[in-house]
């Protein structure tokens, strides 16, 4: 009989099982075939929404400097961007506008022309498959840089409801599926149904900003859309971060008013308000990663601090698991091409 070296032999030992446990978690975690058998949180391409900058002229790719990897695209460009993204699994893009047109009002944002609009028109003629969702607002054409109609240095609720209404009805207009009004006016979900339904466009939906907080994660979008107000904040109409209870009042009367899909941004910061609106309301909900989250990612990824790819999947499931039906992402075509091949 051969002698059994000392170490093997410690080994054996080690590994000798010498608690009677009826329940040991661990089988479960045993190799990446059985942990997938029994993941509760499931990451999906076609949850993904993939958001685009979309400006005036042709062949422009311009990176946004707080953005890395991020651009502002010309129409042309934008719709070979949706198209790519379509091809790696992201079934829908939602459309900012970078307009050189602004005046007090944001006139821009309802012109026919405006890049949103254009950009529209020319995905749906690429692919009407692709689901297009415009955002209606009004900072990126107002050369004051605030979400509405202002009057003494305050922004004026109503006013700005019926301009945002003629934004909502020519991106119907354009071939808009979804139409995402984003400036956290009061009544503005009811008065774009109510519009959109007089003028036939029954079948377009809402998918409301109903809990968007004056949150410090928007610089890099505001960097992308030159949206940055000249004077003042936004604490007057974007929830304060404090609250919760506030945000269920308001996702509640966006449903009251024709919301067909409810949104929670920023995301990652504002988990359990994403938990207790789809808890509450059992309602379809969409939650913004916004930029300040993407940037903050890539500057530590840039640094070597974290496993990038790792860290975006781990956040993605985090808002999944808080309960977001749809995921709006600077990573979505990276998040679907990885769980496309199962790297997760």
């Amino acid at each position: 009989m051969s002698h059994i070296p000392e170490t093997d032999a410690v080994s054996d030992e080690t590994h000798r099982s010498t608690l009677h446990l009826p329940h040991r978690l661990r089988r479960l975690r045993r190799n990446a075939t059985m942990r997938s058998l029994v993941r509760e949180t499931r990451l999906s391409p076609d949850m993904l929404i993939y958001p685009l900058f979309v400006c005036e002229g042709q062949n422009i790719r311009r990176e946004v400097p707080s953005m890395p990897e991020v651009f502002q695209l010309s129409v042309d460009e934008a719709v070979k961007e949706a198209l790519a993204a379509w091809e790696d699994g992201v079934l829908g893009v939602i459309l900012f506008g970078c307009s050189g047109h602004r005046d007090e009002t944001g006139s821009a944002a309802s012109d026919p022309e405006a890049p949103v609009q254009a950009a529209t028109r020319a995905i749906k003629r690429a692919n009407p498959k692709c689901l297009v969702i415009t955002d209606a607002c009004l900072c990126e054409y107002t050369s004051h840089g605030h979400c509405g109609i202002v009057s003494n240095e305050e922004i004026v609720n109503d006013a700005t409801v019926s301009e945002i209404t003629r934004v909502a009805l020519s991106q119907a207009e354009s071939g808009a599926d979804i139409i995402a009004p984003s400036d956290m006016m009061d009544g503005r979900v009811g008065a774009i149904r109510e519009t959109l339904d007089r003028h036939k466009f029954e079948d377009v939906a809402i998918m409301s900003y109903a809990a968007k907080y004056c949150s410090s994660l928007y610089g890099p979008f505001r960097d992308a859309v030159d949206s940055a107000p000249t004077f003042g904040d936004r604490r007057t109409h974007q929830m304060d971060p404090a609250n919760t209870d506030e945000a269920l009042r308001e996702v509640e009367l966006d449903i009251e008013e024709g919301a067909d899909i409810v949104m929670v941004k920023p995301a990652l910061h504002y988990l359990d308000v994403i938990y207790r609106v789809k808890k509450e309301f059992a309602h379809p909900t969409a939650a913004y990663h916004v930029s300040g989250e993407y940037s903050m990612l890539k500057a530590a990824s840039k640094n070597n601090w974290v496993d990038e790819p790792q860290v975006m999947l781990e956040c993605l499931t985090a808002i999944r698991r808080a309960g977001a039906d749809i995921i709006i992402t600077y990573y979505a075509r990276e998040a679907a091409k990885m769980l496309r091949q199962n790297t997760v």
